[in-house]
């Protein structure tokens, strides 16, 4: 079987860590999410001649949506056991930490295709055009779908928390 080519290497070598990046976000999990990209970049070494030619950090990033999708349709949503909540907020030197798990997991806690809207919209700073263009769907789709995303984040009590203490204003 002959090696990847040189350009794809490159490609791997440069986008990986965003790709990375929107596959955590998108999952949730490390572990998933390093099984997201291997898997989607294994689907685009075969027909890295085609895409090579046009776009392909947004063919990676509709194929990673795409594969999460299939993923997530798939995948038991049954009761999943968790210890308990701690009652004691972070120390400060945590707070930025303790902020970001917030955030993912509250993300995490969105439909799929509002959780695709906001990693492809927020975290990769996509616009409504190019969110739509790679979710196959139209631009007033994405602007629903991220006021209600939206709605429901600025809702979650952990972030809402976040936001009071990090701006001294009552949400």
């Amino acid at each position: 079987m002959k090696g990847p080519s040189p350009d794809f290497e490159e490609f791997v070598t440069a986008r990986s860590p965003r790709l990375l990046r929107a596959a955590w976000l998108l999952t949730g999990d490390a572990h998933l999410a390093e099984d997201l990209l291997q898997t989607v970049l294994a689907k685009l070494w075969p027909k890295w001649h085609r895409i090579a030619e046009g776009n392909p950090e947004a063919y990676a990033r509709k194929a990673l949506v795409n594969t999460f999708s299939s993923w997530w349709q798939r995948r038991w949503r049954g009761e999943v056991p968790h210890g308990e909540v701690p009652e004691s907020a972070a120390a400060d030197g945590f707070a930025a930490v303790d902020l970001q798990h917030s955030l993912a997991a509250a993300v995490r806690s969105l439909p799929p295709r509002q959780r695709a809207v906001v990693v492809l919209r927020y975290f990769e700073d996509l616009s409504v055009e190019e969110t739509a263009e790679v979710l196959g769907c139209r631009a007033g789709t994405v602007k629903s779908q991220s006021v209600k995303a939206l709605r429901a984040l600025r809702g979650m009590p952990a972030l809402r928390t976040h936001l009071e203490e990090e701006n001294g204003v009552q949400y």
